[in-house]
């Protein structure tokens, strides 16, 4: 069976009630230190006091001058013995004969303990010596004659064993002070506890070790950026895809900053600064396409910041785009499939009814259309990817019922830039077109041209659509920004992030005749000398 390890709020309550018991327990037992420290003092004080009231007595020093000292010094020294509660009051002559003693058979006999200190002519001497009755402390003083001889000594002691039974009877108070001292301390480390186990869920510093570094371990490998903010809008953490998502160099502190204060990209940081709930919404981030979802997170009700995941979709989006490119030529020559389909059965009827001549004319019409369109685009545009991208727009137009023209001026021998971004500006200018004019008026008309000049590689589309307002124009390659609707946009703001990319310029005018014109220049990077 697997050992039951101790939760954290467990272990700190053994311990406080471990250090609580050793504080009550040292406190109680210096309390009785102190005690007996008192009690000793106050008994040496007793005692001496006793000893001089006694040793000034006019009454012994003429007792001590007599024939037989002990008859009048016995019943004196008992009176003061038990008026004062002492256990000993012994007179004796400077040579140690007892006068006096509790026990009259030890009168005459020489007194037990150090009497130098007196016999020197010391009134305040006190000391702790074991003699006939046991330990005890005692006071000697001495008795002077009528000059500074001296005629005798008195000692007045109380035993140890008195003094202890004086301080057990104070054990009682010392415990009702000790107990609801370490009841309270219990209960308030148990109350202590309790919170803390609520706060770390009854787990142990192992299991907790364990989860911070797996807790650590998994947000610094995961493959998705995350961003995760306090309540009060403060960054608490970035992993490591988020840092190269967002271009956040790995030096660059981050934690406990407010949001506001973090270099982010716009999107992204309009996006943590609103705080709302979205789901795979994509933003632009630098020369990336990311896929946001952000929600408000919540423990038992409480709000305890937001968490933002990223994931990378700028090759996926480009795919995409290429896909539907594909997926609308394929449509397209699908349409052209049925309409040839039917041109084919009127070519057959006509011949079958000996009108050859008009057969052969309508059989040839479209294919020099369609050949015408395909020589031209193939003619000025040598790049095939480019080529094959304005046929598959060309075809996607017709069945749109929209002209897609190719400029006469329109020339691009060789892609002085990566196909990829060339592909991402014509397609998402065209199709951008595609959608304005959707639904006018005929005739409806897109004007295409591709071509270098002047160290820059120019591509202008037009198209007959509503046209845009001049204060909206500079919205126009934003992200999220469309005339359609609120979920779309995406298109232009691609175009925008390969312009930025190479340095180039991008506007937006019209012409004379009321054409809404979509401008892009790119600089052509120069080979190397």
């Amino acid at each position: 069976m697997a050992r039951r390890q101790w939760s954290i709020a467990g272990q700190l309550f053994a311990l406080q009630a471990v250090v609580v018991t050793l504080l009550v327990l040292a406190g109680a037992a210096g309390a009785v230190m102190l005690a007996r420290s008192d009690s000793q003092q106050a008994a040496r004080e007793q005692v001496l006091a006793v000893a001089q009231t006694v040793a000034h007595s006019p009454e012994v020093r003429t007792t001590l001058a007599s024939p037989d000292p002990s008859a009048a010094l016995q019943p004196y020294a008992e009176s003061i013995r038990k008026a004062t509660k002492t256990d000993f009051v012994v007179v004796m002559a400077p040579d140690r004969t007892r006068y006096s003693h509790p026990n009259p058979k030890l009168i005459g006999q020489p007194f037990i303990g150090d009497i130098g200190p007196a016999l020197a002519g010391e009134a305040s001497f006190t000391t702790t010596n074991v003699g006939t009755l046991g330990e005890s402390v005692r006071a000697v003083v001495p008795v002077y004659g009528d000059g500074p001889r001296i005629v005798g000594l008195v000692s007045v002691g109380i035993t140890t064993k008195v003094i202890n039974r004086k301080l057990l009877a104070q054990v009682p108070v010392l415990l009702s002070a000790a107990v609801p001292a370490l009841a309270l301390a219990a209960t308030g480390s148990w109350l202590l506890s309790r919170r803390l186990r609520r706060q770390t869920h009854g787990l142990g510093p192992a299991q907790m070790s364990r989860m911070y570094e797996y807790y650590d371990a998994v947000l610094h490998s995961v493959r998705e950026g995350l961003v995760v903010l306090t309540r009060d809008r403060r960054v608490a953490l970035v992993n490591d895809e988020g840092r190269r998502l967002l271009g956040l160099d790995e030096d660059v502190p981050v934690t406990d900053r407010p949001v506001a204060d973090v270099d982010l990209p716009p999107a992204v940081a309009e996006l943590l600064a609103s705080g709302r709930d979205t789901h795979d919404e994509p933003v632009l981030a630098g020369d990336r396409v990311l896929v946001a979802n952000q929600r408000t997170t919540r423990f038992e009700g409480t709000v305890l910041g937001t968490v933002l995941t990223l994931r990378d979709q700028t090759d996926l989006r480009n795919l995409a785009s290429e896909l539907d490119s594909v997926r609308a030529l394929t449509e397209a020559l699908q349409a052209q499939t049925h309409e040839s389909a039917n041109r084919l059965h009127t070519v057959l009827t006509l011949v079958e009814l000996g009108r050859a001549d008009e057969a052969v004319r309508l059989a040839t019409r479209d294919l020099e259309l369609a050949q015408q369109l395909t020589d031209r685009v193939v003619g000025a545009v040598t790049e095939p990817a480019l080529a094959a991208l304005l046929l598959g727009k060309s075809a996607r137009a017709g069945e749109r019922g929209v002209d897609l023209v190719i400029d006469p001026d329109c020339r691009l021998d060789d892609s002085p830039l990566p196909t990829t971004d060339l592909l991402t500006v014509v397609g998402n200018l065209v199709d951008n077109a595609l959608e304005a004019v959707a639904g006018t008026a005929p005739p409806r008309r897109v004007r295409v041209l591709v071509g270098a000049a002047d160290d820059q590689l120019v591509v202008r589309v037009a198209d007959t659509g509503p046209g845009l307002d001049p204060e909206r124009v500079a919205d126009a390659f934003r992200r999220g920004w469309s005339t359609k609707s609120a979920s779309r946009g995406l298109g232009l703001a691609l175009v925008g992030q390969v312009v930025r990319r190479h340095g180039g310029s991008s506007d937006v005018g019209r012409t004379d005749d009321g054409e809404t014109v979509f401008t892009v220049r790119l600089p052509i990077p120069r080979e190397p000398q």
